[in-house]
């Protein structure tokens, strides 16, 4: 999953960045609303973490743009003030949920995790499609009730077909979930391709129908349609 921080206090911003990605997420950051806005126009994010004070303007204008450009990523507020009319004007704007600083980095990924759940999979805390079954807080996955033994970023492929299925998802956009906006510095898309094949492999192997269709001069699409 990919995530935008966007935080201009340098201590805490490299600390959750380096908590995030150690639980194993893909997460840009920005220090300003400049760069903040200039991330949100260009990239797609799964949840953006958004302070309220921001050098250059507000964090509450972010999730009102967000919210107008019809974006379908999760919105965490996070913010040092703790005054009712922050929180209830961040959430009348539609963001999912607010977080008061100081606060634990396990209290943060918690939220962030029940967010995308709630976003993408209905809240629900198995993610099931046909045989196929995932459980994102221990990061297992089953096909037919066996585990399957998958590397990171092909677990992060599955989750974001999962979350996408039946849709067409072009190559550029698998390239830049899975790395993050350093995709854009990728002179081709062989990587995909290898990962596709052997998470393919391995839910075929175990016992899964080929769900991975291959779209040509696109990208690929989950589907159980024929």
């Amino acid at each position: 999953m990919k995530l935008l921080l966007i935080e201009d206090e340098p201590s805490l911003a490299q600390s959750i960045v380096e908590y995030l990605r150690g639980d194993g997420f893909i997460v840009e950051h920005a220090a300003d609303y400049p760069t903040a806005t200039e991330k949100i126009a260009i990239y797609q994010y799964d949840c953006i973490l958004v302070d309220v004070m921001l050098p250059g303007g507000s964090g509450l204008e972010l999730v009102a743009a967000l919210k107008k450009q019809g974006s379908p990523a999760g919105i965490l507020i996070l913010s040092a003030r703790n005054a009712l009319d922050d929180r209830l004007t961040g959430l009348d704007l539609g963001a999912d949920d607010y977080l008061t600083k100081p606060f634990h980095l396990a209290e943060l990924t918690a939220r962030v995790k029940a967010i995308l759940r709630r976003r993408q999979f209905g809240g629900n805390s198995d993610i099931a499609f046909e045989e196929i079954r995932v459980q994102p807080t221990e990061r297992q996955v089953f096909v037919f009730d066996r585990p399957v033994e998958l590397t990171r970023k092909e677990y992060d492929l599955l989750l974001f077909f999962l979350a996408n299925k039946n849709r067409v998802l072009p190559r550029e956009t698998i390239a830049e979930h899975l790395w993050g906006d350093d995709a854009d510095q990728m002179d081709n898309f062989d990587f995909i391709y290898s990962h596709i094949k052997n998470l393919r492999k391995k839910l075929t192997d175990n016992g899964a129908e080929d769900y991975l269709k291959a779209v040509y001069g696109v990208g690929y699409k989950f589907t159980n349609f024929r």
